[in-house]
Protein backbone atom coordinates (compact mmCIF):
# COMPACT_ATOMS: atom_id res chain seq x y z
CA UNK A 1 0.00 0.00 0.00
CA UNK A 2 2.80 2.57 0.54
CA UNK A 3 3.89 4.40 -2.23
CA UNK A 4 7.74 3.68 -2.76
CA UNK A 5 8.74 5.95 -5.08
CA UNK A 6 10.13 8.94 -2.76
CA UNK A 7 9.36 12.50 -3.36
CA UNK A 8 12.38 13.79 -4.50
CA UNK A 9 12.72 11.13 -7.36
CA UNK A 10 9.63 11.36 -9.01
CA UNK A 11 9.88 13.61 -12.72
CA UNK A 12 8.32 17.03 -12.14
CA UNK A 13 6.09 16.21 -15.17
CA UNK A 14 4.28 13.68 -12.55
CA UNK A 15 3.08 16.19 -10.60
CA UNK A 16 0.26 18.77 -10.96
CA UNK A 17 2.68 21.41 -9.38
CA UNK A 18 5.69 21.54 -7.52
CA UNK A 19 4.01 21.47 -4.45
CA UNK A 20 1.20 18.68 -4.97
CA UNK A 21 1.42 16.03 -2.03
CA UNK A 22 -0.38 12.44 -1.68
CA UNK A 23 -0.08 10.24 1.20
CA UNK A 24 -2.11 7.59 3.19
CA UNK A 25 -3.91 8.95 6.39
CA UNK A 26 -5.39 6.49 8.77
CA UNK A 27 -8.42 7.30 10.52
CA UNK A 28 -7.95 5.16 13.94
CA UNK A 29 -10.17 5.09 17.20
CA UNK A 30 -12.05 2.84 19.27
CA UNK A 31 -15.31 1.67 18.33
CA UNK A 32 -18.52 4.10 17.68
CA UNK A 33 -16.35 7.46 17.91
CA UNK A 34 -17.87 7.97 14.51
CA UNK A 35 -14.17 7.52 11.96
CA UNK A 36 -16.44 6.49 9.25
CA UNK A 37 -19.01 9.51 9.18
CA UNK A 38 -15.75 11.64 9.49
CA UNK A 39 -14.39 9.42 6.98
CA UNK A 40 -17.50 10.00 4.24
CA UNK A 41 -17.29 13.86 5.41
CA UNK A 42 -13.79 14.49 4.26
CA UNK A 43 -14.33 12.68 1.06
CA UNK A 44 -17.68 14.13 0.27
CA UNK A 45 -19.32 11.47 -0.53
CA UNK A 46 -21.30 8.51 1.71
CA UNK A 47 -18.82 5.51 1.18
CA UNK A 48 -18.50 3.87 4.57
CA UNK A 49 -21.88 2.53 6.29
CA UNK A 50 -23.10 4.23 9.50
CA UNK A 51 -25.10 3.04 12.06
CA UNK A 52 -25.86 3.78 15.77
CA UNK A 53 -24.16 0.51 17.03
CA UNK A 54 -20.00 -0.34 17.27
CA UNK A 55 -18.37 -2.74 15.27
CA UNK A 56 -20.76 -1.15 12.09
CA UNK A 57 -17.10 -1.07 10.06
CA UNK A 58 -15.29 -4.21 9.68
CA UNK A 59 -13.25 -3.33 6.87
CA UNK A 60 -10.59 -1.58 5.95
CA UNK A 61 -12.14 1.69 3.75
CA UNK A 62 -9.76 3.49 1.30
CA UNK A 63 -11.35 7.04 0.81
CA UNK A 64 -9.85 9.35 -1.56
CA UNK A 65 -9.86 12.67 -1.51
CA UNK A 66 -8.52 15.24 -4.75
CA UNK A 67 -8.23 18.19 -4.53
CA UNK A 68 -6.08 21.10 -6.21
CA UNK A 69 -3.45 20.60 -2.95
CA UNK A 70 -2.90 17.17 -2.84
CA UNK A 71 -4.48 14.04 -2.88
CA UNK A 72 -5.04 12.55 0.56
CA UNK A 73 -5.75 8.46 0.86
CA UNK A 74 -8.04 8.17 3.78
CA UNK A 75 -7.90 4.76 5.76
CA UNK A 76 -10.74 4.10 7.51
CA UNK A 77 -10.63 1.34 9.91
CA UNK A 78 -12.40 -0.90 12.32
CA UNK A 79 -12.67 -0.11 15.85
CA UNK A 80 -9.68 -1.55 18.37
CA UNK A 81 -11.13 -3.59 20.90
CA UNK A 82 -9.57 -4.51 24.21
CA UNK A 83 -9.76 -8.36 25.06
CA UNK A 84 -11.21 -9.01 22.21
CA UNK A 85 -12.21 -13.05 22.77
CA UNK A 86 -13.85 -14.05 18.80
CA UNK A 87 -11.80 -14.85 16.17
CA UNK A 88 -13.69 -11.77 14.61
CA UNK A 89 -12.62 -8.99 16.97
CA UNK A 90 -8.80 -10.42 16.89
CA UNK A 91 -9.36 -10.83 12.96
CA UNK A 92 -10.63 -6.73 13.36
CA UNK A 93 -7.64 -5.66 15.83
CA UNK A 94 -5.41 -7.69 13.17
CA UNK A 95 -6.74 -5.10 10.38
CA UNK A 96 -6.37 -1.73 12.52
CA UNK A 97 -2.71 -2.71 13.34
CA UNK A 98 -2.26 -3.67 9.89
CA UNK A 99 -3.25 -0.50 8.54
CA UNK A 100 -1.07 1.91 10.59
CA UNK A 101 1.63 0.33 10.34
CA UNK A 102 1.21 1.07 6.27
CA UNK A 103 0.21 4.63 6.24
CA UNK A 104 2.70 8.04 6.88
CA UNK A 105 0.11 9.70 8.91
CA UNK A 106 -2.59 8.60 11.88
CA UNK A 107 -5.46 10.79 13.32
CA UNK A 108 -6.91 9.26 16.21
CA UNK A 109 -10.25 9.93 16.48
CA UNK A 110 -11.91 10.30 20.04
CA UNK A 111 -15.36 11.38 21.21
CA UNK A 112 -15.14 14.73 23.41
CA UNK A 113 -14.70 14.37 26.80
CA UNK A 114 -14.35 10.65 26.80
CA UNK A 115 -10.50 8.66 27.02
CA UNK A 116 -11.01 5.13 27.52
CA UNK A 117 -9.04 2.31 28.20
CA UNK A 118 -9.69 1.38 25.09
CA UNK A 119 -8.28 4.43 23.31
CA UNK A 120 -5.11 4.66 25.74
CA UNK A 121 -4.70 0.81 23.67
CA UNK A 122 -4.64 2.36 20.28
CA UNK A 123 -2.22 4.97 21.18
CA UNK A 124 0.12 2.60 21.99
CA UNK A 125 -0.19 0.62 18.97
CA UNK A 126 0.12 4.34 16.77
CA UNK A 127 3.42 5.14 18.91
CA UNK A 128 4.87 2.10 18.32
CA UNK A 129 4.50 3.02 14.90
CA UNK A 130 6.72 6.20 15.13
CA UNK A 131 4.39 8.02 12.22
CA UNK A 132 3.33 11.82 13.14
CA UNK A 133 -0.08 11.49 15.11
CA UNK A 134 -3.09 14.54 15.33
CA UNK A 135 -5.69 14.24 18.09
CA UNK A 136 -9.29 14.75 16.43
CA UNK A 137 -12.03 15.13 18.60
CA UNK A 138 -15.22 14.75 17.47
CA UNK A 139 -18.67 14.93 18.65
CA UNK A 140 -18.03 18.95 19.70
CA UNK A 141 -21.59 19.64 18.46
CA UNK A 142 -22.78 17.70 21.49
CA UNK A 143 -20.93 19.38 23.98
CA UNK A 144 -23.17 22.13 25.23
CA UNK A 145 -20.05 24.48 27.26
CA UNK A 146 -17.41 23.59 24.84
CA UNK A 147 -14.38 25.22 27.33
CA UNK A 148 -15.09 22.81 29.61
CA UNK A 149 -13.26 20.75 26.84
CA UNK A 150 -10.31 22.59 27.94
CA UNK A 151 -9.15 21.05 31.06
CA UNK A 152 -9.50 17.57 29.50
CA UNK A 153 -7.34 17.92 26.40
CA UNK A 154 -4.89 19.65 28.68
CA UNK A 155 -4.56 17.11 30.69
CA UNK A 156 -4.87 14.39 27.99
CA UNK A 157 -1.87 16.18 25.84
CA UNK A 158 0.18 16.48 28.92
CA UNK A 159 0.86 13.20 28.89
CA UNK A 160 0.18 12.36 25.07
CA UNK A 161 1.96 13.90 22.12
CA UNK A 162 0.26 14.69 19.09
CA UNK A 163 1.58 17.03 16.90
CA UNK A 164 -1.43 18.39 16.60
CA UNK A 165 -5.01 18.54 18.34
CA UNK A 166 -8.55 19.51 16.02
CA UNK A 167 -11.71 20.15 17.12
CA UNK A 168 -14.85 18.93 14.70
CA UNK A 169 -18.11 17.66 13.86
CA UNK A 170 -17.79 14.96 11.54
CA UNK A 171 -21.90 15.19 11.45
CA UNK A 172 -21.87 19.01 10.94
CA UNK A 173 -19.46 19.02 9.07
CA UNK A 174 -17.64 21.28 11.03
CA UNK A 175 -13.94 22.00 11.38
CA UNK A 176 -12.70 19.66 8.68
CA UNK A 177 -11.07 22.44 6.76
CA UNK A 178 -8.60 23.05 9.23
CA UNK A 179 -8.19 19.52 9.51
CA UNK A 180 -7.75 18.60 5.81
CA UNK A 181 -5.14 21.40 4.98
CA UNK A 182 -3.06 20.17 8.57
CA UNK A 183 -3.05 16.62 6.92
CA UNK A 184 -2.09 18.23 3.26
CA UNK A 185 0.99 20.05 5.20
CA UNK A 186 2.24 16.94 6.54
CA UNK A 187 2.36 14.42 3.38
CA UNK A 188 5.12 14.48 1.00
CA UNK A 189 5.70 15.82 -2.79
CA UNK A 190 4.28 13.15 -4.54
CA UNK A 191 2.13 12.32 -8.07
CA UNK A 192 -1.07 11.10 -6.97
CA UNK A 193 -2.03 7.61 -6.82
CA UNK A 194 -5.51 7.62 -8.09
CA UNK A 195 -7.56 9.38 -10.94
CA UNK A 196 -9.24 12.62 -9.54
CA UNK A 197 -12.51 11.56 -10.13
CA UNK A 198 -11.76 8.01 -7.72
CA UNK A 199 -13.60 7.84 -4.51
CA UNK A 200 -11.72 4.32 -3.27
CA UNK A 201 -10.32 1.05 -4.88
CA UNK A 202 -12.69 -0.92 -3.50
CA UNK A 203 -15.52 -2.77 -5.76
CA UNK A 204 -18.71 -2.36 -6.72
CA UNK A 205 -19.11 -6.00 -5.09
CA UNK A 206 -17.89 -4.90 -2.32
CA UNK A 207 -19.58 -2.23 -1.49
CA UNK A 208 -22.85 -3.94 -2.25
CA UNK A 209 -22.36 -6.47 0.48
CA UNK A 210 -21.74 -3.38 2.99
CA UNK A 211 -25.31 -1.95 2.06
CA UNK A 212 -26.98 -5.09 2.76
CA UNK A 213 -25.00 -5.04 6.00
CA UNK A 214 -25.84 -1.13 6.72
CA UNK A 215 -29.45 -2.13 6.74
CA UNK A 216 -29.13 -4.96 8.76
CA UNK A 217 -26.94 -2.91 11.47
CA UNK A 218 -30.08 -0.39 11.36
CA UNK A 219 -33.20 -2.35 11.69
CA UNK A 220 -32.57 -5.39 13.45
CA UNK A 221 -32.15 -6.25 17.01
CA UNK A 222 -29.60 -4.83 19.06
CA UNK A 223 -27.50 -7.70 19.97
CA UNK A 224 -28.02 -9.66 16.23
CA UNK A 225 -26.29 -7.18 13.73
CA UNK A 226 -23.10 -8.71 15.25
CA UNK A 227 -23.50 -12.79 14.12
CA UNK A 228 -24.48 -11.33 10.66
CA UNK A 229 -22.79 -11.04 7.26
CA UNK A 230 -23.42 -10.71 3.59
CA UNK A 231 -21.79 -12.90 0.97
CA UNK A 232 -22.22 -11.81 -2.76
CA UNK A 233 -22.26 -14.95 -4.48
CA UNK A 234 -23.14 -13.02 -7.99
CA UNK A 235 -23.10 -9.57 -9.41
CA UNK A 236 -23.20 -9.37 -13.03
CA UNK A 237 -24.13 -5.99 -15.94
CA UNK A 238 -27.10 -7.62 -17.83
CA UNK A 239 -27.55 -6.75 -21.55
CA UNK A 240 -30.56 -4.82 -20.66
CA UNK A 241 -28.31 -2.24 -18.08
CA UNK A 242 -29.13 -4.17 -15.08
CA UNK A 243 -27.39 -4.97 -12.30
CA UNK A 244 -27.96 -8.52 -11.08
CA UNK A 245 -27.04 -9.04 -7.38
CA UNK A 246 -27.17 -12.40 -5.34
CA UNK A 247 -26.38 -12.10 -1.86
CA UNK A 248 -26.53 -14.60 1.37
CA UNK A 249 -26.80 -13.30 4.79
CA UNK A 250 -25.17 -15.33 6.76
CA UNK A 251 -26.45 -16.12 10.76
CA UNK A 252 -24.75 -18.13 13.33
CA UNK A 253 -28.46 -20.03 14.08
CA UNK A 254 -31.74 -20.46 12.96
CA UNK A 255 -33.58 -18.28 15.40
CA UNK A 256 -31.79 -15.54 14.34
CA UNK A 257 -32.57 -16.45 10.43
CA UNK A 258 -36.23 -15.98 11.31
CA UNK A 259 -35.84 -12.75 12.91
CA UNK A 260 -33.72 -11.25 9.76
CA UNK A 261 -36.64 -12.85 7.30
CA UNK A 262 -39.28 -11.65 9.33
CA UNK A 263 -43.17 -12.30 9.72
CA UNK A 264 -44.17 -13.42 6.00
CA UNK A 265 -40.69 -12.03 4.68
CA UNK A 266 -41.59 -8.37 5.22
CA UNK A 267 -38.01 -7.87 7.54
CA UNK A 268 -35.82 -8.99 4.65
CA UNK A 269 -37.95 -7.56 1.91
CA UNK A 270 -37.54 -3.40 3.40
CA UNK A 271 -33.65 -5.07 4.07
CA UNK A 272 -33.30 -5.64 0.74
CA UNK A 273 -35.51 -2.32 -0.89
CA UNK A 274 -33.43 -0.23 1.43
CA UNK A 275 -30.42 -1.58 0.14
CA UNK A 276 -31.27 -1.69 -3.40
CA UNK A 277 -32.24 1.85 -3.00
CA UNK A 278 -28.44 2.88 -1.61
CA UNK A 279 -27.02 0.53 -4.49
CA UNK A 280 -28.65 2.25 -7.18
CA UNK A 281 -27.67 5.54 -6.25
CA UNK A 282 -23.90 4.16 -5.59
CA UNK A 283 -24.00 2.27 -9.03
CA UNK A 284 -26.05 4.70 -11.21
CA UNK A 285 -28.08 2.48 -12.65
CA UNK A 286 -30.98 0.02 -11.86
CA UNK A 287 -30.36 -3.29 -9.68
CA UNK A 288 -32.46 -6.46 -9.42
CA UNK A 289 -31.26 -7.67 -5.94
CA UNK A 290 -31.97 -11.27 -4.46
CA UNK A 291 -31.29 -12.17 -0.94
CA UNK A 292 -31.11 -15.10 1.12
CA UNK A 293 -30.87 -15.98 4.93
CA UNK A 294 -28.36 -18.70 5.65
CA UNK A 295 -27.26 -20.44 8.87
CA UNK A 296 -23.73 -21.50 9.83
CA UNK A 297 -23.05 -22.11 13.56
CA UNK A 298 -19.59 -20.59 15.02
CA UNK A 299 -19.00 -18.51 11.87
CA UNK A 300 -17.86 -15.78 13.91
CA UNK A 301 -15.22 -17.71 15.56
CA UNK A 302 -14.17 -20.15 12.58
CA UNK A 303 -11.05 -18.66 10.92
CA UNK A 304 -11.63 -20.06 7.96
CA UNK A 305 -14.80 -18.86 6.97
CA UNK A 306 -14.17 -15.24 8.13
CA UNK A 307 -11.44 -15.26 5.73
CA UNK A 308 -14.42 -16.91 2.87
CA UNK A 309 -16.31 -13.46 4.13
CA UNK A 310 -13.27 -10.94 3.43
CA UNK A 311 -11.76 -10.93 7.29
CA UNK A 312 -8.39 -10.26 6.13
CA UNK A 313 -5.76 -8.04 7.45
Amino acid sequence: MNDEREGDDIAENELPHPDFRCGFVALAGRPNVGKSTLLNALIGFRLSIVSPRPQTTRHRILGIATSEAGQILYVDTPGLHRGAKRAMNRSLNRAVRSAISEVELAAQVIEAGRWTDEDEALYEALAEQKIPRLLVINKVDLSKDKTALLPFVAELTGKHHFESVHYVSALKRKGLDALTSDILARLPVRAPVFGEDEITDRSERFLAAEMVREQLMLRLDEELPYATTVEIEQFKDRPDGLAEIHAVIWVEREGQKAIVIGQGGAQLKAIGTSARRHMERMFDRKVFLRLWVKVREGWVDDEAMLKQFGYTD
